[in-house]
């Protein structure tokens, strides 16, 4: 049986799941959904795969990472194996792009660049008029041979790491050079950029950004993790007088001013996508008596089992810690941000509650849209018991949109007048082998995904009915204490607000 032990963030998946869905033309907000490739190397319920994304809940999917070749200057594949189908590769290209055919409002995304990547290799081929015009042409020729909807710049940073201080006016030549190049192939333009005013005002010229991006995709996190010799939340809302008290500009990193200094350097509102990490950064404590922001902490917390890195930590994994019981949860009244404590185990991240006040910063101050960093570490298998797979990803686009969205319906096929004289009747052809069917219901097993338990209507349990062949793989789940089964939105929630318990 899997339990759901997390009342709150239960709670507020049932809550941000339920509605009918409906088949919508545009959202009226963007979510932008990033996705890393290299999740297919994770293992158990850590690995995440292209058919593993859910292309109803983004309105623009973004593959992470292509990359420079230096020698050539062009752009190419950072894993062919994984990327492509030459050489009996798995073709993960091809497989993203055709996500299409299950929402074609989705717009697909190629991003180049990354963490790795540098930047050393970027401020060179910027710096020559000659090697932004071959890079400009592989990248269209790219784009077209695979099948993406656009290019999004993920440089970090200009001006840093290795580049020049001339990285910012070679940086706003080379995206009005690819604007110039995708807008008459149809194809869009995006780019990734930073958070803190240092590197925002080394990096870019901000009007430029504003008139040749589609989409700026801010990354309204990181802010602190274990670079900080004390605690610091991955991505605080607002800033908060022990930021002040700290200094060195402390009282800047936060997401709100981040938004509104892009804002106020020209970039309209509407332009902006802000980032929303579905991860969290956590801190061994010096003294685990000390355990709130700014605690000191000099070493990363272990790394989790997915995303095997020390000090980052996965929603997935994060929500399924709380799960084992004997965590502090603390939303700091000023930051409006939430951390966790254990022992000597510090974790600052995001959950569904606190998601809601950055999508209500989004709606408030007309952005964009959000943008998710990344899809591959949110609970794909609903682990955490929150009433559905992907609940971050659900809370998101929920909170922003409302409903989820079916796919657009198939056009109707052609209708052909008849020909003036028939011809003889052709022999008839075998059409296709029918699909065998699926299994037989059976008491507990309705129908494919959730089921109440047959026993009692008004109950906390529920199973989870899988085809496997002609058989049924089922799993008894429980929800939160407290909470019930409600069969009408395949979610937990109070009885009261059940219809099966009335």
């Amino acid at each position: 049986m899997r339990l759901c032990t997390l009342p709150l963030l239960a709670l507020a998946a049932c809550g941000l799941a339920a509605g009918t869905n409906v088949h919508t033309q545009s959202a009226p907000f963007k979510v932008v959904c990033y996705y890393g490739s290299w999740a297919v190397y994770r293992p158990g319920d850590g690995r995440f795969d292209v058919e593993d994304i859910d292309p109803l809940l983004c309105t623009h999917a973004i593959y992470t990472f292509a990359g420079l070749d230096a020698a050539t200057h062009t752009i190419k594949s950072l894993d062919p194996w994984n990327d492509l189908y030459d050489n009996y590769g798995k073709g993960a290209y091809l497989r993203f792009t055709a996500l299409k055919e299950r929402n074609p409002q989705l717009k697909t995304l190629l991003a180049i660049g990354g963490w790795n990547e540098g930047s050393e290799k970027y401020s060179e081929m910027t710096a020559s008029p000659e090697h932004r015009k071959i890079f400009v042409a592989s990248c269209v020729e790219f784009l077209r041979k695979y099948g993406f909807d656009g290019l999004d710049l993920d440089w970090e940073y200009p001006a840093q790491r290795g580049g020049k201080a001339t990285d910012r006016d070679n940086f706003g030549h080379l995206v009005r050079e690819l604007s110039d190049a995708l807008v008459p192939q149809d194809l869009l333009l995006t780019a990734a950029v930073g958070q803190s005013r240092a590197t925002i005002d080394g990096a870019y010229n901000m009007l430029q950004l504003a008139e040749y991006l589609d989409i700026i995709n801010v990354m309204a996190y990181d802010y602190h993790g274990t670079w900080d010799p004390f605690t610091g939340h991955v991505a605080p809302l607002y800033g908060s007088s022990q930021d002040i008290k700290h200094g060195g500009g402390y009282e800047d990193l936060n997401v709100n001013f981040t938004i509104h200094y892009y804002m106020q350097g020209g970039v309209p509102a509407s332009k902006l996508a802000m980032g929303l990490p579905t991860y969290g950064r956590g801190f061994l404590l010096d003294d685990p008596t000390r355990h709130g922001l700014y605690a000191p902490a000099r070493q990363p917390m272990p790394a989790c089992p997915y995303t095997r890195d020390a000090g980052f930590c996965g929603f997935a994994e994060i929500c399924q810690m709380l799960g084992e019981g004997g965590w502090t949860s603390v939303t700091d009244a000023e930051q409006q941000s939430l951390y966790m404590y254990k022992g000597d185990v510090w974790v600052g991240y995001d959950d569904l509650v606190s998601i809601k006040r950055k999508v209500d910063l989004i709606r408030s101050l007309g952005l964009g849209g959000g943008m998710v960093w990344s899809l591959e570490t949110d609970d794909l298998h609903n682990r955490c018991g929150l009433g559905t797979a992907l609940p971050f990803l659900n809370a998101v686009w929920t909170e922003l949109n409302g409903d989820i969205p079916t796919p657009s319906p198939a056009p109707p096929e052609p209708t052909t007048s008849p020909g003036p004289t028939p011809g003889p009747t052709p022999s008839p052809t075998p059409g296709p082998t029918p699909s065998p069917p699926g299994p037989t219901p059976t008491r507990v097993c309705q129908k494919e995904g959730l089921n109440p338990d047959p026993q009692n209507k008004c109950s906390a349990i529920f199973y989870e009915c899988e085809h496997v062949g002609a058989n049924w793989r089922v799993t008894e789940m429980e929800c939160a204490p407290g909470l019930v089964f409600d069969s009408q939105h395949d979610a937990c929630s109070w009885p009261q607000q059940t219809p099966e318990c009335q």
